[in-house]
């Protein structure tokens, strides 16, 4: 299989996982997939990635770094948390 084979989101599904499997294995943080809008990816970062002050630099240089080396006129965003009213 050629990357021809895989849609632009399972392509990009493909590379957040392995990224975040670094980030699980050497750092105890997460990123997982949360949508994709046009040419805009949104992402969640978890385990020690959450609260933690680097979480920026590992949002800009990691995640969307790496996902631009391959898709160079995507942006990638934190996805933002919905807070519903009780």
């Amino acid at each position: 299989m050629t990357d021809q084979d895989f849609t632009f989101e399972e392509q990009v599904q493909g590379l957040i996982e392995q990224i975040s499997a670094y980030i699980e294995h050497y750092h105890g943080g997460a990123v997982e997939l949360d949508r994709i809008e046009g040419r805009t990816v949104f992402v969640r970062l978890g385990g020690a990635c959450e609260d933690c002050p680097l979480s920026p630099a590992t949002l800009q240089g990691w995640v969307a770094g790496t996902l631009r080396q391959f898709f160079p006129d995507i942006q990638v965003e934190e996805a933002e948390d919905l807070q519903t009213a009780d």
